[in-house]
């Protein structure tokens, strides 16, 4: 999965490369026999201000291929500043999960908060953006026991005549969990107001309530627990669309090389 992850960063990386390359802008220097002289040129661009607004193309993949997943994520995020956006994501998760001694099934909905800042400074006119962003995640969920078998090391027993937890089969609800988010990101312009973009996630279990039978292996937006570790980690890959609300102006320098008295 981490190879998969690394090269579709460095596929958008690529993209944004060729994106910089297709808009260079050539200056000739003018020539003079006066006294040397740098001349400034003040230009203002104006940048689009407002709702970004998308879906995390994975899921619904996944849900294609994987008979025992089924998932949504919107994603979105406005911009605030020059460098500064509030972002956040909003989904719904339902996946069954066969250990070597139990079947699960866990169901339910999150919600993740926070923003990002945009560390690319980009050429005249692009929008695009390597962002490092934090967010607070919220899920409520349910786990379903299909199946459990009891282990045990002695094989003289017969398995019809063993325990195999009936009375903890069932489903555990109004469970919930919170945790926090690294998030490291690419989106590319990749034609007028649409952008593809993908993300890396570290994540960090703050709390979390679970049933007493039994406990949290899958959270809605967390992914696996890992068995005595709070951290996690996730991704997505998603398409959005800029709906722009207004536009405000960037001062941009421009400067002309020196030219040296014959």
């Amino acid at each position: 999965m981490l190879k998969y992850i690394i090269s579709s960063f460095l596929f958008l990386s690529t993209l944004i490369g060729f994106a910089q390359n297709e808009n260079v802008i050539v200056v000739d220097s003018v020539s003079t026999d006066t006294i040397a002289t740098e001349k400034i040129e003040v230009k203002e661009y104006k940048q689009r201000y407002g709702l970004r607004v998308g879906i995390d193309l994975s899921k619904p993949i996944r849900s294609i291929f994987d008979d025992e997943y089924r998932g949504l994520e919107i994603v979105g995020d406005f911009r605030v500043s020059h460098n500064f956006y509030i972002a956040g994501e909003l989904g719904n998760e339902e996946k069954t999960t066969q250990e070597d001694n139990f079947n699960f099934t866990t169901s339910g909905s999150y919600i993740k908060l926070g923003f990002d800042w945009n560390t690319y400074e980009n050429w005249y006119g692009m929008e695009n953006i390597i962002n490092l962003g934090v967010r607070f995640g919220l899920s409520t969920f349910d786990q379903t026991l299909n199946e459990y078998q009891v282990y045990t090391p002695n094989q003289f027993w017969n398995y019809e005549d063993l325990n195999y937890g009936e009375d903890m089969l069932g489903t555990y609800s109004n469970l919930n969990a919170q945790w926090a988010e690294v998030v490291l990101g690419l989106k590319v312009e990749l034609i007028r107001n649409i952008f593809l973009s993908g993300s890396v996630r570290l994540n960090f279990l703050i709390n979390e309530t679970e049933a007493n039978q039994f406990p949290n292996l899958y959270i809605p937006g967390f992914n696996k627990v890992t068995d005595g570790s709070r951290f996690g980690v996730g991704y997505n890959y998603a398409i959005s669309y800029l709906i722009p609300i207004f536009k405000s102006n960037k001062p941009q320098k421009n400067k002309t090389p020196k030219v040296e008295e014959n």
